[in-house]
C-alpha cells in the first residue's frame, strides 16, 4: 500500500538528461549515476531505462568523439605542464628591460616578468597622496565596487556591486578603512572613472618602449586587504604599481584543464588557501608567487591565471595598449559556460 505521506517520484526531464550526458562523457560509471538518480527520488526502473537510452544514443557517441579531441588538446597542454616542472618557476625581475628584449623574451613567449627602473621619475609616485587626490579630484563623481564581503562571487557579479559617490568621499574611506575587501575601485568601474580621473594621466610616463600613445588605462585604488580572485585576462596586461604592495599568485595557461574553469575566465579555486580536498586536480599545479613593489611593472601575459591581494593601500594602473598584436578576445568563445 502506498504511504499517504510518501514524496512524489521525480520524472526524467531534459535537465536530468543533460546531467546524465555530461557525467557519462566525463567518465562517470552508469551504475553510480543511476544510484544518484534513485537517491534524488527517481524510480530505479525509470533511471535504468533512461541510462540505457543514453548509452545507446548516437548523440552521446558524437559528443564522446568531441571529448577525445579535447583530450588530445589537453595532452598537448600537458606536455608544457610537465616541461615547466623541470626548472624553477619564478617571475624574474629585469632592470629597464629594452622593448626588443621584452618582445623576444616575454611578450612573444607568453612569459611574465617584473620590469624595474622604468617608473623612477614617474610624478604619480610622489604626487598621488590622499590629500592631493582629494584636493584635485574630490568633487568628481566616481564609481566603486561595494558589498563584496556579502557575495562570494563578487567578481563575477561585479555589475551588481557598482555605486557612485564623490571621489573625495571615497579617498576618505580608503584612508580610514584598515584592512578590508568590502569595497574597491577596479577596472570594472572604468566606464565611469575614465573621464572622471583623466587628469591623472599626465602624471604617468608614456613607456614608448612597450606601448603606443593612448589614453586608455584602468585605475585601481583601495585599502589593504582587497582581493582580485583567480582569473585570466583576454589580453596581455601591464600592471604599473604606483603605491603600496600587492601579492600576486600566478598559474600558467597550460594548467587550465586542471583549474575547474566552468564559467568565462573564472575558477572557484580560492587563491588565499587552495583546498585540495575540494579541488584535488590542483595538487599538480605549481603556483608562482611574487610581491609587486611600488615603482615596478608586472607583465601579465594573456591567459595566465592570477590572484592579487593588496598588502597595503594600493594604487595600480593597468593598461593593454602594447605596440604588438594584442587582440586575443575577438575569437574568444562567445558561449562562456564551460
Amino acid at each position: 500500500m502506498k504511504q499517504a505521506n510518501a514524496a512524489p517520484q521525480q520524472e526524467i526531464n531534459d535537465q536530468w538528461r543533460s546531467w546524465i550526458a555530461e557525467n557519462l562523457i566525463l567518465g562517470g560509471q552508469p551504475q553510480a549515476l543511476v544510484g544518484v538518480m534513485v537517491q534524488a527520488g527517481i524510480a530505479e526502473p525509470t533511471a535504468r531505462l533512461e541510462m540505457e537510452a543514453a548509452l545507446q544514443s548516437p548523440y552521446l557517441r558524437g559528443s564522446t568523439r568531441l571529448k577525445n579531441r579535447l583530450g588530445k588538446r589537453d595532452w598537448v597542454l600537458g606536455i608544457q605542464s610537465r616541461l615547466n616542472q623541470l626548472v624553477s618557476q619564478e617571475v624574474r625581475r629585469r632592470e629597464r628591460l629594452s622593448g626588443q628584449d621584452f618582445l623576444e623574451q616575454h611578450y612573444s613567449r607568453n612569459q611574465p616578468v617584473i620590469i624595474t627602473g622604468m617608473l623612477e621619475d614617474c610624478p604619480a609616485r610622489s604626487k598621488w597622496t590622499f590629500d592631493y587626490l582629494a584636493a584635485e579630484l574630490g568633487a568628481r563623481e566616481v564609481e566603486v565596487q561595494f558589498g563584496r564581503d556579502a557575495d562570494p562571487n563578487y567578481e563575477m557579479n561585479s555589475p551588481k556591486h557598482k555605486r557612485r559617490m564623490p571621489f573625495g568621499d571615497y579617498v576618505a574611506m580608503v584612508r580610514e578603512a584598515g584592512v578590508t575587501n568590502d569595497f574597491y575601485m577596479t577596472a570594472n568601474n572604468n566606464g565611469q572613472n575614465k573621464e572622471a580621473l583623466s587628469d591623472l594621466k599626465r602624471d604617468l610616463p608614456p613607456l614608448t618602449e612597450y606601448l603606443v600613445p593612448d589614453n586608455s588605462g584602468f585605475f585601481w585604488f583601495g585599502p589593504a586587504g582587497t582581493i582580485t580572485p583567480f582569473h585570466h585576462d583576454l589580453t596581455n596586461n601591464f600592471m604599473l604599481q604606483i603605491a603600496g604592495r600587492k601579492r600576486v599568485r600566478l598559474m600558467a595557461p597550460c594548467y587550465t584543464p586542471q583549474l575547474y574553469n566552468q564559467c568565462h575566465c573564472y575558477t572557484l579555486v580560492d587563491g588565499r588557501e587552495i583546498d585540495l580536498q575540494r579541488f584535488p586536480m590542483m595538487a599538480e599545479v605549481p603556483v608562482i608567487e611574487c610581491v609587486l613593489e611600488p615603482g615596478e611593472i608586472l607583465f601579465l601575459p594573456v591567459g595566465w591565471w592570477h590572484f592579487v591581494e593588496a598588502l597595503d593601500v594600493t594604487i595600480t594602473i593597468s593598461t593593454t595598449h602594447f605596440k604588438w598584436d594584442n587582440d586575443f578576445y575577438s575569437w574568444y568563445p562567445p558561449d562562456r559556460n564551460f
